[in-house]
């Protein structure tokens, strides 16, 4: 599994002063949502949660 670019740093690298200039250049397709999926899946595996408790 590939990391992900974190969007901060991407800002910081384009200079922009705003997150929201970063995210209108930044494009999601249809294999980073995938991705992303995967990931989420992936963390949420490892808990065990019943009504009212996370473990």
């Amino acid at each position: 599994m590939e990391a992900g670019v974190d969007l901060l740093e991407v800002q910081k690298i384009l200079g922009h002063h705003s997150i929201l200039t970063t995210a209108r250049y930044t494009h999601l397709t249809h294999h980073t949502t995938d991705q992303a999926d995967t990931c989420i899946n992936a963390l949420m595996s490892r808990f065990s949660i019943q009504w009212g408790a996370v473990k």
